[in-house]
């Protein structure tokens, strides 16, 4: 090793955002790096990010986990895509799956064939063509089959899992890897005198752990990254105005849908999140439009199954961090910034920051350029996330409420309000960061809110008309007989990984 390797590795809270840190690094590093976390059951953990994005099985597959194992120890079931209620119009029902809606035809993507049927008279919803959203309509579920591409794996799936759970799981795998686990609070934050690095922490037993990269995982409160180094928040509250949350667990019913739901309410919407043992419930809403203990009581008259505790409540400030790479800190989770949990992307955010302290991996000389190629791809993708949730409060007709109203009247960013006016006006899609969301997720979005474009790429009139409606027709069937052959989920995780 070089003698200016970095030595040790201190990460500052525990959690979903501080195990898995610490679970890839300790494989990576395998022993070569001293890795201690430092976290408090006096202080706890947020805990409700109970929903994934399919990247979550990339970084699982990365720690080579056992999958069934994975499963029964997180009460985790499967997600084929989120579930869209009243958002856009009180009435409204849409899907967006994970996966796309066929594949490109002469080079073009299959929504502008679509759009051309649609305006020939084929009304067939583009849904039809989706797997995910149509096994999700039945409840269905069975991961894609086979490598070739094809209709039978044209789709891809994530989970829901308890993350307490998931974080003891790691936790579990990270110590046998050599991670030491150190209980105490932290109370206070000694920095170097010549540039500001972080030198130490003081415990408030008076233990002092020294380091050389720290990894700020303590949550909102940003201890490290915030309180200590002064880094700045931006806050993006002005197009993020949800601001509060009740999270509640209530018990489980039948079905067991392979799917979150997420209903529009009046100053904000409900999360419903289905796991082996019970239901993850959750109102986030804006406290200058509802009152916080009405926004409790909307929570509990809408559950399923009966409570299992009182609700909890939760406030934040959407936005991040400045700089998520600071001197010698990286801010992870919550500590790096918060954009709501309305598309499941605060794991994500995890994983790839973790992703990405990997790949620019610094030595104890932390040159600058590591710090700024890292805070600009974080930048980016947290801003294309942003983005991605705008649209689902700015693109709505409804004006039954005063949140509404202001959501639908707001000023958008520049580049937002150009994505949503190219697929208006041409059905195309602008993507600016491709490991954000990609084609067929804005195009659910879209669609389902109502943007309608009112054309289509011309050169999709290009093909015969016959030729393009039998070739549709065919997917259309494969995907009905693919969906046909799957169990429920219920019946697949009683075969395969019941917990």
């Amino acid at each position: 090793m070089s003698d200016k390797a970095i030595r040790k590795i201190v990460i500052v809270g525990g959690g979903t955002a501080g195990w898995m840190a610490a679970a890839p690094l300790a494989k990576m590093l395998g022993g070569r790096c001293e890795i201690e976390l430092i976290e408090s059951e006096e202080i706890g953990t947020v805990g409700v990010g109970e929903a994934t994005l399919p990247t979550i099985r990339f970084y699982n597959r990365a720690l080579e986990l056992d999958g069934v194992d994975f499963i029964r120890k997180t009460q985790a079931t499967f997600k084929l895509g989120i579930e869209f209620r009243d958002w856009g119009r009180v009435g409204s029902k849409f899907f967006h799956g994970f996966g796309d809606y066929g594949p490109r035809i002469e080079n073009r993507s299959p929504h502008h064939h679509w759009l051309r049927l649609r305006a020939l008279g084929d009304m067939t919803p583009i849904d039809a063509c989706s797997v995910s959203a149509s096994a999700a309509a039945v409840d269905r579920f069975t991961p894609p089959v086979g490598d070739a591409p094809s209709v039978f794996n044209a789709y891809s799936y994530a989970f829901h899992f308890d993350a307490s759970l998931y974080a003891r799981y790691l936790r579990d795998y990270a110590e046998t890897r050599g991670v030491k686990r150190t209980e105490g609070k932290i109370v206070d934050v000694e920095l170097r005198g010549e540039d500001g690095f972080i030198e130490r922490l003081v415990l408030a037993n008076g233990t002092e752990v020294e380091g050389d990269l720290f990894l700020d995982c303590s949550g909102f409160r940003g201890l490290l990254i915030e309180q200590a180094l002064k880094t700045g928040y931006e806050d993006w509250s002005r197009w993020l105005p949800c601001n509060s949350a009740w999270a509640v667990p209530c018990e489980s019913v039948a079905p067991l849908t392979p799917y979150t739901r997420s209903t529009a309410r009046s100053a904000g919407w409900q999360w419903r999140i289905p796991l082996q043992h019970r239901i993850g419930n959750g109102h986030v809403f804006c406290d200058g439009f509802i009152e916080r203990d009405e926004a409790a009581r909307v929570l509990m008259a809408n559950l399923d199954g009966k409570p299992l505790d009182d609700p909890r409540p939760l406030r934040f400030t959407t936005g991040r961090r400045r700089r998520a790479w600071n001197r010698n800190c990286i801010a992870l989770g919550l500590a790096g910034g918060f954009l709501e949990p309305l598309e499941s992307t605060s794991i994500q955010l995890i994983e790839n920051g973790v992703g990405r302290l990997i790949e620019l991996f610094p030595d104890r000389d932390f040159d600058p350029s590591l710090a700024d190629e890292y805070n600009r791809r974080m930048d980016t993708q947290f801003e294309s996330v942003r983005d991605f949730l705008i649209v689902h409060y700015k693109a709505t007709t409804r004006d039954d409420s005063e949140f509404w109203r202001y959501c639908r009247d707001m000023p958008i960013p520049d580049r937002l309000a150009h994505q949503i006016e190219l697929f208006r006006s041409s059905g195309r899609v602008s993507i600016h960061d491709p490991e954000s969301f990609s084609e067929p997720s804005w195009i659910a979005m879209y669609l389902g809110l109502g943007v309608e474009p009112r054309s289509h790429d011309p050169m999709v009139d290009l093909i015969d008309e016959g030729a393009l409606r039998g070739h549709f027709e065919r997917i259309r069937g494969l995907v009905r007989q693919t969906v046909d052959a799957m169990p429920s989920q219920s019946d697949f995780i009683a075969r395969n990984c019941q917990a």
